[in-house]
């Protein structure tokens, strides 16, 4: 397989973990977080290190035939021991109880990667083999343990990991079940690799030359496989962010309408630096929506928004967005005058305005969409006058 499908590889997943950088940094006293980088990083060392001219780097460099395999396996290993311990983690429970499963899974992986390096020392290679290195030596004493022991390894993670995440996912919900279920089919596919890079080998044990399946087929698995674990990892804690932004940018339509842009409280720019802020920022737009609304509440006509809530419903909509455009109404008539020269007795009822912020997000959009039926309208009779 062509060298530069290892690198863009590595390049695509060090992408992801150049996101976590900056929380990485805050936080760097957090297990999980440390962890899920811990897997990131691995996945692409461990792609570019099986590049083809990086073996021959590696072996050049240090003028040992072949040491470049028991460094790519180690940082395969290492890639789920780290894998293991975000689930662990991830799943929570008593914290001393929680570290301690931590650490005995980074032990037993530590003892395969001592073993590793054993098994390396002890076997013979001495001809340079840059891709095809598992079924070369696949019966040679020393290197043949040293290349199963660390697929078996590769295998129990992936067996573990998929199990622990599909029995975890049917009892969650939102952003935590989507990451799972991503989870699940990476690890799926990391134990297709496993299966397929010991049916190459084991090919060899049985005088067979199956070794496109390793050569050919695995590194693609593989690369499919590390970016969905690499994607699954990273949902559960991009996701919400992802939402937030969401909802602060479709919420600017009602804030542009009812905060002053003087008012430097709420009027504060969002920036790539400062999306690390995005939840404080968002609850800045919601506190300036809901201070505005208060203070417009003297002008609210519920006649307005009776009038646009019915004639949404006989448009078809349902019940919520009905609510949200005759809350977007009034709001808007409010914020176009003054106090109602008959307003009705006893203010407005209960609108959208009461409600969560996916309540207020609706009205939000509602209002873009009245203003912008409004210019359309004006601009329309502006043309009509015209003519």
């Amino acid at each position: 397989m062509d060298g530069r499908f290892y690198y863009l590889t590595a390049l695509l997943l060090w992408s992801g973990l150049a996101i976590r950088i900056p929380r990485l940094l805050h936080s760097r006293r957090d297990p999980a977080l440390v962890s899920l980088c811990a897997v990131v990083l691995s996945a692409g060392i461990s792609f570019t290190l099986s590049a083809p001219a990086s073996v021959a780097a590696v072996n050049h460099l240090t003028g040992v035939p072949n040491i470049a395999a028991p460094l790519v396996y180690t940082v395969v290993t290492a890639f789920s021991a780290a894998c293991l311990v975000v689930i662990v983690y991830w799943r929570g429970g008593e914290p001393e109880h929680v570290r301690r499963v931590a650490r005995r899974w980074l032990t037993a992986y530590a003892v395969v990667i001592i073993a590793l390096w054993v098994l390396f020392a002890v076997g013979n290679a001495p001809v340079e083999r840059r891709t095809d290195l598992d079924t070369y030596y696949a019966t040679t004493p020393g290197l043949a343990e040293m290349i199963t022991l660390y697929l078996l390894a590769h295998l129990v993670a992936a067996f573990t990991t998929t199990t622990l995440c599909w029995r975890w996912s049917r009892k969650v919900t939102g952003w935590t079940r989507k990451g799972l279920t991503v989870l699940v089919l990476g690890w799926l596919l990391n134990g297709v690799f496993g299966v397929v890079k010991l049916a190459a080998v084991a090919g060899r044990w049985t005088g067979r030359h199956w070794d496109g399946l390793s050569t050919d087929l695995a590194p693609g698995v593989a690369a499919v496989a590390a970016a969905l674990v690499t994607v699954g990892y990273a949902l559960p804690l991009v996701g919400p962010r992802i939402e937030s932004v969401a909802a602060y940018a479709r919420l600017r339509p009602l804030f542009k309408l009812l905060v002053d842009p003087d008012d430097k409280r709420y009027w504060v720019p969002l920036s790539w630096r400062s999306l690390g802020d995005i939840d404080l920022r968002l609850t800045q737009r919601e506190t300036g929506i809901r201070d505005g609304i208060t203070r417009l509440e003297p002008r609210f006509d519920d006649r307005v928004r009776e009038r646009a809530y019915h004639q949404a419903i006989s448009a078809g909509a349902s019940a919520p967005e009905a609510e949200a455009i005759g809350a977007a109404a009034m709001v808007v008539a409010a914020a176009r005058s003054g106090t109602p020269d008959d307003p009705p007795p006893g203010g407005y009822g209960p609108t959208a305005f009461d409600g969560t912020l996916g309540d207020l997000v609706r009205v939000s959009q509602a209002v873009h969409t009245l203003i912008v039926t409004d210019t359309l309208h004006a601009g329309g009779r502006a043309e009509s006058r015209q003519t």
